[in-house]
């Protein structure tokens, strides 16, 4: 039997109670005690992965080194730990699902009913276990996704079930609950954490650690209150109150003893007590800023904050770098217009043109590279963002008005942007793009080169469209050029305008691999630029 621990957060009352930033938090703490530790979601929707949810129902499509399209939490456990996740790290019910029917349809099954109960659960905790298995980890946190009694997580909850008895002191359960302060009486009520603790119990769990998240401090008889209610000791309920970023949580998880707690709940030596100082450096260059910068990011899903949440994040991370705070303006790309472009873009220190797919708001990111560019505004452009920087130059500096991606315009006589070759035979959606990690080499006389200070460099994508290289010597020629290339099949990653003050564009997702510890180092120039306009 494997000696590694196994912990598992589920999350009762309400969805977005932050059950991935605990787990996060949990495991930074546990890693800086000295334990290997990794991170798993497990998602109860049956689309196989996010990679073709929507991102306002969703959030962000998160992409590994390995190509795996995953869920935001991931993006959380990578800023976190300074740790890449990879394929499996993520499973959704759709994968689990496809796996035990592809065993059925191969035969594994011969003469037996499949069902939800042994072959479902089994092939769960095939899948829990499997990073315990293939790698040395010493603990594997398991957040367990939606909320005790939906119907989608019932055999995730099932699994768990099973594996609290199967592995006995090497699993243990927190849940994340809900108290809620009624204004109206200005108290705060234990009531929802007990029915969600007790519909955990109906499915044959007690949890063995409970986190009530809370707007204001806790009692000493609330904690007690629900330890009484809830099976635990006093000491096995933890206050995680409302912070100002989510990178305090661990500090405050510290303070709570949550992983204290947890190894002496698992037989587990304690050690010395996590520093975090590197961390606690951050948060000091975080909260006292030395000035601000204004930032716009140009995208079509800013309403939704989650659909931009590695960018965020990023920016976040580059700003504690240049101890600068970055406040950051959402405008939609269908908003912006001649008309105004010059109000909604005027009082920024620099802009970024956000990813995304389809023609929706195209125009106006077009648009706002147009002002980025003659005005001298710091401008990064990301996957999309750069395909509209090609776009623009094209139109406003090559003359060609009609250039356009083939994505939204198949009969442009000047396809800039073109499907890649290794896209045309592709039918299916789901899984298909060029996705994970790729080879860049930087040419040394580049933005790009005083950012990374390499020339070799490996950056995650997601993308079928491309830089049409057919239009490569005109775009040098007039002073866009090609400053980062795919050494295997020569494909232009990024470009430059060495006039402008900074004007960057990417066709990879730099802010995947953005953390703590290790920001970008282009979002971090990218921001200098905007501190030295």
């Amino acid at each position: 039997m494997s000696s590694t621990k196994y912990i598992f957060v589920t999350g009762g009352v309400t969805s977005s109670l932050g059950k991935g930033i605990i787990s996060a938090s949990l495991a930074k703490l546990l890693q800086a005690r000295g334990y290997r530790v990794t991170i798993q979601k497990l998602d109860p929707y049956i689309n196989v992965d996010p990679g073709t949810l929507n991102p306002y129902e969703h959030g962000e499509c998160y992409v590994t080194d390995d190509g795996a399209e995953t869920d935001l939490d991931l993006g959380h456990y990578e800023r976190f730990l300074n740790v890449p996740t990879s394929q499996s790290n993520n499973v959704t019910t759709g994968r689990i699902y496809q796996d035990v029917i592809n065993k059925e349809r191969r035969g594994d099954y011969l003469g037996k009913t499949v069902q939800v109960i042994p072959h479902i659960t089994d092939e769960i905790k095939r899948r829990i276990q499997l990073l315990g298995t293939k790698s040395k980890y010493d603990f594997v946190i398991t957040e367990i996704g939606g909320t005790v009694g939906d119907i989608e997580s019932l055999p995730y909850i099932e699994s768990v079930r099973q594996l609290k008895w199967e592995l006995n002191a090497n699993c243990l359960v927190v849940h994340l609950t809900l108290v809620p302060y009624l204004a109206a009486t200005g108290e705060l009520k234990t009531k929802p954490t007990q029915h969600s603790v007790k519909t955990l119990l109906e499915a044959g769990v007690q949890p063995d650690i409970i986190v009530l998240r809370t707007e204001h401090p806790l009692t000493d008889d609330i904690k007690r209150k629900v330890a009484l209610f809830c099976n635990v000791t006093k000491e096995s309920v933890v206050e995680s109150r409302n912070v100002k970023t989510i990178y305090e949580v661990p500090i405050r998880m510290k303070k709570e003893k949550l992983d204290a707690t947890i190894l002496k709940k698992l037989n587990m030596p304690a050690g010395e007590e996590p520093e975090l100082k590197p961390w606690s450096d951050f948060l000091e260059r975080l909260h006292h800023p030395k000035g601000e910068v204004s930032v716009g990011i140009v995208g079509k899903y800013v309403e939704l904050k989650d659909a931009y949440k590695s960018i965020n994040e990023s920016f976040v991370h580059a700003g504690a770098a240049n101890e600068v705070k970055v406040n950051l303006f959402h405008i939609h790309s269908e908003t912006i217009s001649a008309a105004n472009v010059q109000d909604k873009l005027g009082h920024l220190d620099g802009i970024l043109v956000a990813p995304g797919f389809g023609h929706r708001g195209v125009e106006g990111k077009i648009m706002a590279v147009q002002y980025a560019r003659e005005n001298n505004i710091p401008f990064l452009g990301i996957c999309l963002g750069m395909q509209c920087a090609v776009i623009e130059f094209a139109r406003n500096v090559l003359g060609w008005t009609d250039a356009h991606t083939t994505e939204i315009d198949g009969e442009t006589q000047h396809p800039v942007i073109d499907l890649m070759e290794t896209q045309k035979m592709v039918t299916e959606k789901g899984g298909t793009m060029r996705l994970g990690a790729y080879a860049c080499k930087v040419a040394k006389e580049s933005h790009a080169f005083e950012a990374y200070r390499k020339q070799k460099v490996s950056e995650r994508h997601r993308h079928r469209y491309e830089y049409n290289n057919s239009y490569f010597k005109q775009f040098e020629a007039a002073g866009m050029k090609a400053t980062g290339i795919n050494p295997d099949n020569g494909l232009v990653e990024i470009v430059e305008i060495p006039s402008h003050r900074w004007f960057v564009g990417v066709q990879f997702h730099p802010e995947y691999k953005s953390t703590v510890l290790n920001p970008h180092p282009l979002f971090v120039e990218f921001i200098k630029a905007t501190n030295n306009r």
